[in-house]
């Protein structure tokens, strides 16, 4: 079964890390999520609160959780 996108529909990207501050993902992972191996886009959700956190120590002004909406 393939791995769901865990895009939520934010699609704004943070400056400095250059991570999308809805998904937590580079533009790369987003733009090849659909040809990404399922092991590969397991690693990419798991780095989500890692990445997170990071955003959230170098961008303090965004929200620290981001609102759910279903995936597309």
């Amino acid at each position: 079964m393939a791995v769901k996108s865990p895009c939520i529909d934010v699609c704004a990207f943070d400056g400095k890390s250059i991570l999308c501050v809805g998904c937590f993902r580079t533009l790369d992972e987003i733009r090849g999520w659909k040809k990404m191996a399922d092991h590969r886009r397991h690693q990419v959700i798991n780095d989500r609160a890692r990445r997170q956190a990071r955003l959230q120590r170098e961008s303090p002004a965004l929200p620290s959780e981001q609102p759910r909406t279903p995936d597309t």
